[in-house]
């Protein structure tokens, strides 16, 4: 009976997803390795970012995998979701007062400091954000287009990008917008609400650009975009563009010595030269470009699409609308991080501070994106007895029918 019970858990699992995730870590931990290696003292193997790394994808396994034996619909109950709530309302709220930088980070109090561990709330609120506002659409479905339910969704959303936004987290909020978007369009919104959206965002963005941005923010916009807003008569001096821009054209110019096969691991002159600010971190991507080059370049590609493709798989097959939904938002997050910092290493989007999920070094980080992937292989494990369905994400989520 044990193992009868035993080989239907391990089947029902989706064990291809646990895979390739466990792939992603490893070479997240091999990369963070070589990116903290000149840190080492002498006969140290790992420094204290991977040893933090390895820590927290392990917790983060056992935890994902124990999300995954959890139905899902328990865990998107009123209660809880209203528990999840105001949980991240409160992990927010208490940044103001205790919030901490990193030595790495001094001008970002956006961490709670336990003993010399660094959690950041934000991950683990993109998490609760993506279960209780599928909850909340999948609670509307039907009434979604309705003013009424639309303002209630809007404030849903705007209560924790205006918390993660006010913290001074720019670049996680960018992702939060993301999700928010993604979602309501998967849930049916009608075009002309994000017509409309876009047009009011392009009316604010001069009062956002002198009131909410930081001058730093401003700056790095203009090093990337520097004759667009020459356009605009905005300009900033080639001493200061050099300093802003630094970063990133260090990355760019890694990125490009690698060539196909790379300098070979733990062996980039950039890398291990400490020329790359944040490699560990932010800027993880040139070091995969330098030492791995495009072959280490192209598998990154193929296992995170891989990742993300088995989350929209999980959508089709979700037995109903909250499913498909947390699905598509673990993929809306992980594929927006993925885009957003490897644009930024490439120097076509503006430095924001965005991981690279699963690769990047971080405690919070890593352990969050197993518990979202833990949630993924719940809604994959409590709907295989209903067959797939149909999924697109262009109509309207319906509990009797299909994306």
């Amino acid at each position: 009976m044990y193992n009868s019970r035993l080989k239907t858990a391990v089947k029902e699992t989706n064990i291809l997803l646990l895979i390739v995730g466990l792939l992603m870590s490893a070479y997240g931990i091999v990369a963070v390795m070589s990116a903290t290696m000149w840190r080492n003292t002498d006969g140290q193997l790992f420094g204290r970012e991977v040893r933090m790394m390895l820590i927290a994808v392990s917790v983060g396994i056992l935890a994902g995998v124990f999300i995954s034996f959890l139905d899902y619909e328990v865990l998107t109950r009123p209660w809880f979701i209203v528990a999840i709530v105001l949980f991240c309302i409160g992990i927010m709220l208490i940044l103001f007062p205790l919030g901490k930088a990193p030595p790495e980070r001094p001008d970002s109090p956006i961490w709670l400091k336990f003993g010399g561990f660094y959690f950041q709330p934000s991950e683990l609120v993109k998490l609760g954000f993506i279960m209780s506002f599928s909850t909340h659409l999948s609670v509307v479905e039907e009434q979604i287009n309705k003013p009424k339910q639309l303002a209630f969704l809007l404030a849903h959303g705007g209560l924790f990008i205006g918390l993660v936004a006010i913290t001074g987290d720019m670049g996680s909020a960018f992702v939060f917008i993301a999700i928010f978007a993604g979602l309501l369009f998967m849930a049916g919104l009608r075009w002309y609400y994000f017509l409309a959206a876009i047009l009011l965002l392009i009316a604010a963005m001069p009062v956002a650009w002198l009131k909410v941005f930081k001058t730093l923010h401003r700056e790095r916009f203009i090093a990337v975009y520097p004759r667009f807003f020459e356009t605009l008569g905005i300009t900033i001096s080639p001493e200061r563009m050099g300093n802003v821009i630094y970063q990133q054209q260090i990355g760019v110019d890694a990125i490009a010595s690698g060539g196909w096969l790379g300098r070979g691991l733990f062996n980039g002159d950039y890398t291990q030269t400490k020329a790359i600010p944040i490699s560990e971190s932010d800027m993880i991507f040139a070091v995969i470009g330098e030492e791995l080059g495009f072959v280490g370049v192209a598998a990154l590609f193929v296992l995170m699409g891989a990742i993300v493709i088995m989350c929209v798989a999980a959508a089709r097959k979700s037995r109903d609308s909250v499913g498909k939904l947390i699905c598509g938002g673990v993929a809306l997050m992980l594929g927006v991080q993925t885009i957003i910092n490897i644009g930024m290493c490439l120097k076509l989007l503006p430095c924001i501070g965005i991981t690279l999920p699963f690769i990047s070094a971080g405690g919070s980080a890593n352990l969050c994106v197993w518990l979202a992937i833990g949630m993924v292989m719940s809604v994959s494990r409590f709907s295989q007895e209903h067959g797939p369905t149909k999924v697109r994400f262009i109509t309207k989520v319906s509990r009797r029918g299909n994306f």
